[in-house]
């Protein structure tokens, strides 16, 4: 993710996520709540609120895996 860019809105959904952190900082948007992980942090939510990404000021490269596969 660029510096400030964010991934679009998911709407609640069927399914598990899961991420890894691999550089830089990013704020999870969880329904009505924002947590923040950075480098060698993970999380981990089940997709049932409205959700997404939202990068740092440097940016951050992350490993993410839905389950099911929502692409």
């Amino acid at each position: 993710l660029q510096p400030g860019g964010s991934t679009y809105p998911d709407n609640p959904h069927e399914g598990e996520e899961f991420g890894y952190i691999l550089s830089g900082s990013i704020k999870i948007h969880l329904g009505q709540k924002i947590y923040k992980a950075k480098k060698g942090e993970s999380f981990y939510f089940t997709s049932n609120k409205t959700h997404y990404i939202e990068a740092g000021k440097t940016g951050a490269v992350l490993i993410w895996v839905s389950s099911p596969p929502s692409f």
